[in-house]
């Protein structure tokens, strides 16, 4: 039996198997890092300090690893800033952002692009490769700049409908950079959260997230636009 897009169902029922097999795994992995913290920061924080002079290096690495493992990542941000400083700190963390963008949208790849194609069937299929061939860079930017929303699990969603990783490396990069030096910089100053280096970067937060907001509004729009007229 097929679908009206052409999808067996049989392929259809695995590819929900599949998805939900994933999705599954990155809830277990949600509960345990952000909500029961089985991961404990400070003792990252002590291992990396341990490294000496390639500590920068080293927390790129390491935070980007855990991000992808869903640990939040203004904690791990606040970590850059509180070890490396606002400046050292903003760098390191935007490095371990991208890192942690690769990594997930590989595992969203290797997951769960299949699947998506099985389910969505050819004709979607391509209709959405080119929607991002198109836009699939700005939608990568504008994702970071909507606030409340994970990154690693937004990175896997892009993997898996198949995002180029040089626009996920490249999105990463320029929609991270407001919030990559808001939560290092909140990092940087604790304990002086009156200082203004925090009131700096609270007033970039606020303004990052109107802007997320209000490109969101007008992404919503321009699609529902696009679909009244097909």
């Amino acid at each position: 039996m097929v679908d009206p897009v052409g999808v067996p169902e049989n392929s259809k029922r695995r590819a929900l198997v599949r998805l939900a097999l994933v999705v599954a795994v990155l809830t277990v992995l949600f509960y345990f890092t952000a909500i029961e913290r089985v991961i404990d920061i400070d003792a990252v924080r002590r291992l990396i300090e341990s490294t000496g002079p390639l500590a920068p290096l080293t927390y790129v690495v390491v935070s980007a690893v855990l991000g992808a493992l869903l640990v939040p990542g203004p904690l791990l941000a606040a970590g850059s800033g509180f070890l490396f400083g606002p400046v050292l700190g903003t760098f390191v963390t935007l490095g371990a952002t991208v890192g942690n963008a690769l990594i997930s949208a590989y595992a969203g790849r290797r997951a769960g692009r299949d699947s998506a194609r099985a389910l969505l069937g050819s004709q979607r299929s391509d209709r959405i490769d080119g929607m991002i061939q198109r836009g699939g860079l700005w939608a990568v930017v504008l994702q970071r700049f909507v606030p409340g929303i994970s990154d690693a699990l937004a990175s896997f969603a892009f993997g898996a409908f198949g995002v180029p990783m040089w626009q996920m490396a490249a999105g990463a990069l320029i929609g991270s950079a407001p919030r990559a030096f808001v939560y290092t910089a909140l990092g940087a100053s604790i304990g002086e959260f009156s200082a203004p280096l925090a009131v700096t970067a609270i007033v970039v937060w606020c303004v990052t997230a109107v802007l997320g907001a209000f490109a969101v509004r007008r992404g919503v729009r321009s699609w529902r636009a696009s679909r009244s007229g097909d």
